[in-house]
């Protein structure tokens, strides 16, 4: 078992490969962590010390012994009201108005598997991948009872943490903060990498010190953000890609999330991941439970690089679920930046033959097929083909697009209304808006209260209707705006945005179960909700709608310190780009692309007959390295926020192939030669370079580098395969 409880001294220790998590319970009953890092043996208790240490209050059960805290000693779920001042994993506030719970241990099971979570999205493993501890606590006066929740992936290197909270009272009780995961370190220096942006610029990267003081990332959107990722690295100062300890907080969460990170009084760190505590106050009846969403846990003392090889290994095997979780994706060409709204059925009938022409697999119709959708300001919620705009029923059109050889994909927002349409006529009251103000608007339209089943009911059955009438195998799921003035009419205002974020996730585990065979691709205004919550329904999401290729390197590495490659949406997009008006060449805009789930959105009809040979070459390559691409170890071999190249690479499994991928990102007088150092080749193996025929030792490849080649013009872009040859 990756789980062991000493009796003796009530120490539970968690164990895979090569790490280990242990905690205690004390002899008053509160739950201590105690060690999580490199695997080593022992108990660590002997950490725990004990002083009369100024103003630190002491619990009533220590009697006049006042080197007995909660404010200096390391917790497992911290809670407020128990002498602890700093940031607190739950905060309940009871019938009386109190804010206090006194949660002490009240027992454990441990089970085969890994547990799972009603109603949200979740690591799963078989019995033999995984184990699960279940640890009771219990206020003894309100009666809230918490169940802690660990799952242990042993072979990944993976802890889950999630908790469940209980009102065992007689009273209702409100929760008004509530975390997954706490991190308390006794010693060290850290800083935290976190990731922030804003439309067209996600998940850039950050590295903070934690100083004394607390610092934290978020949202209050109503979705994991465009501003700020639900993950975050708490690294040694000293640790880079290759070297150091490091540890990963993931939450699996898709709405407002709270990350804060704190030095102590005393030089301790605390790290917390949950559910942002602004808009949200969730009332318990007697005996009703609060599930909080999961945080993925991992780390390890080789660099920052192992720690992503193992969140891209958890998300690809034991998160992302479906047909395409490991199978290739087709590559497909969106119609929006082809042609906006400006189409018919036939435009999208000649974008498939041209794509058929090309080798793509599939035509995306995007928005503007339904209602009165002539631009954004109209037409959401009337989830109706408009065929008198596409010039034949959906059917028609879908077989006439089957008949050129590709497939046909399209978009929908399901959350979104539009004030100018006759569902909101019809329904004002299912739109979130508070009563008796005017409306927040996001790029002219409402969100509609997911948080109702009717509602989300209703729109399920008109999107179903669509979708049989024909062969669609590939949905686009979008949201393109924020939730604000947050009203329901139909529950207590602080559930609000965390029941509308699970009334999604029940949409997309209805939609999923009732058509299996379709790619679902998640999309909130590209990147704004790229998380582990929604990877469990949409194995691949949009990266950004910044298509630039320079600017996707920069949106791409930050993806990666978390996110595998398979999941990031990427296409090759026509220049000068739409978004940034910048031009980089065919050849580097698909280096760039081939990174993710690749893709095109252009015109052909404006493509050279010269480009068209390049895009046919293009995606011949993209389909030999796609497997190596999708389930290889990734590495970052440059930053490209400091450095004047863009160098990454992947890896087989068994390092017997390597794709080493570079873009210029500068370009000089006199140019100095670049040697871009590799990973994870076997040391002793020779490799080919197969452009070349030219061969090297891996570890001169890894150790000395691999120069890039100097030449004039900006953005050069580069593949180089290896593959491993007998000595």
């Amino acid at each position: 078992m990756a789980i062991i409880f000493q009796e003796r001294n009530r120490i539970f220790t968690l164990t895979t490969e090569h790490t280990l998590y242990q905690m205690k319970v004390d002899d008053f009953g509160f739950l201590l962590h105690l060690y999580y890092g490199k695997k080593a043996p022992g108990d660590f208790e002997y950490l725990l010390t004990y002083y009369d240490r100024g103003f630190s209050g002491n619990p009533y059960d220590a009697g006049e012994d006042r080197t007995y805290s909660l404010d200096v000693l390391p917790q497992e779920y911290p809670g407020i009201g128990t002498g602890d001042y700093r940031s607190s994993a739950l905060i309940i506030r009871n019938h009386d108005g109190t804010q206090c719970c006194d949660l002490r241990y009240a027992g454990y099971e441990i089970k085969k598997g890994k547990y799972g979570l009603p109603g949200l999205p979740a690591v799963y493993a078989s019995d033999e991948e995984a184990d699960t501890l279940e640890i009771l606590l219990k206020d003894s006066v309100s009666h809230v009872r918490v169940k802690l929740l660990y799952g242990v992936l042993w072979k990944e290197d993976i802890i889950t943490r999630s908790a469940v909270i209980i009102n065992g009272g007689e009273y209702p009780v409100t929760v008004e903060k509530a975390a997954s995961a706490c991190l308390d370190f006794l010693s060290g220096e850290y800083d935290m990498i976190s990731f922030y942006g804003r439309h067209a610029m996600e998940r850039s990267f950050q590295r903070t010190p934690i100083a004394h003081g607390s610092f934290g990332i978020g949202s209050r959107r109503g979705a994991s953000s465009h501003q700020y990722n639900p993950g975050v690295v708490l690294a040694e100062k000293d640790a880079t890609e290759d070297h150091g300890m490091c540890y990963g907080m993931l939450f699996v969460y898709s709405g407002n999330f709270m990350c804060e990170a704190e030095k102590d009084q005393y030089g301790q760190t605390r790290a917390l991941m949950g559910l942002h505590s602004d808009l949200f106050s969730y009332p318990l009846e007697k005996e009703k439970e609060f599930v909080v969403p999961e945080t993925i846990l991992c780390c390890s003392d080789s660099g920052l690089g192992d720690l992503s090889v193992k969140y891209h290994r958890c998300i690809r095997e034991h998160l992302c679920r479906g047909r395409y979780r490991n199978s290739p994706r087709p590559v497909l060409i969106n119609s929006w930046e082809a042609a906006y709204f400006d189409f018919n059925g036939e435009t999208v009938c000649g974008l498939a033959k041209e794509a058929a022409e090309l080798g793509m697999d599939m035509v995306v119709m995007d928005d503007g097929w339904f209602g009165k959708r002539g631009d954004d300001n109209s037409g959401l919620g009337d989830w109706h083909v408009n065929e008198e705009k596409l010039g034949c029923t959906l059917s028609e059109l879908i077989r006439k697009v089957n008949d050129t050889g590709v497939k046909f994909g399209i978009w929908i927002e399901p959350e979104m209304v539009s004030e100018d349409s006759n569902l909101y006529r019809e329904h004002p009251d299912w739109a979130i808006q508070i009563p008796g103000r005017a409306p927040v608007r996001g790029r002219n339209q409402l969100v509609l209260d997911f948080s109702r089943e009717e509602v989300r009911d209703y729109i399920y059955e008109l999107i179903c209707d669509i979708l049989d009438q024909g062969n669609v195998e590939y949905i686009k799921w979008d949201m393109n705006r924020s939730l604000s003035d947050i009203y329901s009419s139909k529950t207590s205002q602080g559930k609000v945005i965390y029941d509308y974020v699970l009334g999604v996730y029940d949409f997309l585990e209805k939609l999923t179960n009732r058509y299996p065979d379709i790619l679902l691709e998640g999309c909130c205004g590209g990147g704004g909700r790229f998380d582990a919550g929604m990877m469990y329904y949409t194995p691949q999401i949009w990266c950004s709608d910044n298509t630039d290729a320079v600017d996707r390197v920069r949106i791409q590495y930050g993806t990666s310190f978390f996110y595998p490659m398979s999941a990031v949406g990427a296409h090759v997009s026509a220049v000068p780009n739409h978004q940034t008006g910048r031009s980089a060449s065919l050849n580097t805009r698909g280096v760039v692309a081939m990174t993710g789930a690749f893709g095109y959105e252009l015109s052909p009809e404006k493509l050279t007959k010269e480009e068209k040979e390049e895009i046919k070459k293009q995606i011949r390559q993209y389909k030999y390295y796609e497997g190596l691409i999708h389930t290889g170890d990734y590495y970052r071999l440059s930053n490209p926020f400091q450095d004047n190249l863009a160098a990454w690479m992947s890896v087989s499994e068994d390092a017997d192939r390597a794709l080493l991928s570079v873009v210029m990102l500068e370009i000089h007088g006199n140019m100095t030669v670049n040697y871009v150092k590799m990973k994870g080749l076997e040391a002793d193996a020779i490799y080919e370079e197969m452009g070349s025929g030219k061969r090297y030792y891996g570890m001169a490849l890894m150790e000395a580098g691999f120069p890039v080649p100097v030449e004039m013009g900006e953005y050069r872009a580069y593949q180089f395969e290896f593959q491993r040859k007998k000595l």
